[in-house]
């Protein structure tokens, strides 16, 4: 198994990103490999840095870098040499099994689309989070921001992958779906909402449980919780909050501590032909370290082999 990184993508790059795949490499089970991306000669001056001599960690040179700001499209076509564009090329060819990056996010997804495309029968992939549960373990999230705005029937596919994902990643036989709203009533909600709910329901494929509320999202009412990327984003966004505010208060508890970003370190692109993952800009060394460790179970779980089955 090759696990792909983008050394140079994300705040604190290459630093903080060389750091974390040499702090995973010695946690990484013996049949994977990791194959970082980026200026060689950068790469090498921080293994030097650590005195790091690299048994199952390949360097593959690139030599441009897509910044934060780039508009996602313009940047892949105008610079293929970027890590992120030999990223998506090497996971196109299937050198790799993933690739991931805390690099631009739009570049990510537009990436992930233009190479690996997305599975037929898919109306929208969806960026999911993985959201702690008090009684243990996570339910998926979907979508977290990669689709702001929503139709009913693109929310109704989300449930039906989100809950494919969460069976073959997760083993759980029959997940739990629900949809993410003001109520939990049927008629309850947004239009867009109120159109989805049907849909849901009469879906025989998926275990629809009906509508949950904001208080539900960390209660293990769901498994599967769909939403549009906006709604999903704050949601995200907000429960990440809890754990910076617990620490600035000198609190600390374990449940709080997996609402950490860094416990995670990225989120999956579910519905594309291939495993792709996105971190947080910000990530530090331990979320990328992290990252790895989760990168190795997605490509474990076949997801996306089985999600195709299904649409097919």
């Amino acid at each position: 198994m090759k696990i792909a990184v983008d050394a140079m993508g994300g705040d604190l790059a290459p630093q903080a990103i060389v750091e974390g795949v040499i702090q995973a490499s010695s946690e990484l089970p013996s049949e994977a490999r990791i194959v970082l991306i980026g200026r060689e000669n950068v790469i090498w001056d921080i293994f030097n840095q650590h005195s790091f001599t690299p048994t199952n960690v390949d360097v593959v040179h690139a030599e441009d870098v897509i910044e934060m700001g780039e508009h996602p499209t313009k940047a892949l076509s105008q610079k293929p040499n970027s890590s992120i564009g030999v990223g998506f090329k090497l996971l196109k060819e299937k050198e790799v099994d993933i690739f991931c990056s805390a690099g631009n996010t739009g570049a990510m997804h537009v990436g992930a689309l233009f190479s690996i495309k997305a599975i037929e029968g898919i109306l929208r992939p969806a960026i999911a989070g993985l959201v702690p549960q008090v009684g243990g373990g996570y339910a998926v999230m979907l979508d977290i921001g990669a689709n702001a705005d929503c139709k009913p029937e693109v929310l109704s596919q989300f449930g039906e992958i989100g809950s494919i994902f969460a069976q073959h990643t997760f083993q759980i036989e029959k997940p739990r779906v629900a949809l993410m709203n003001i109520g939990e009533e049927e008629q309850k909600g947004s239009l867009t909402s109120q159109a989805t709910y049907p849909l849901l329901k009469q879906n025989k494929r998926i275990n629809f449980i009906g509508n949950i509320e904001g208080k539900d999202l960390f209660t293990n009412k769901a498994d599967v919780i769909v939403t549009d990327g906006f709604t999903g984003n704050i949601l995200f966004k907000l429960g990440e909050s809890l754990y910076e505010i617990s620490k600035k208060r000198g609190f600390q508890d374990d449940f709080i501590d997996q609402t950490n970003y860094e416990s995670i370190g990225g989120s999956p692109i579910i519905g594309v032909n291939g495993n792709v993952m996105i971190a947080h800009g910000v990530s530090t060394p331990l979320a990328i370290k992290n990252m790895v460790g989760w990168a190795y179970k997605q490509v474990k779980s076949k997801a996306y082999q089985h999600i195709a089955q299904a649409l097919n």
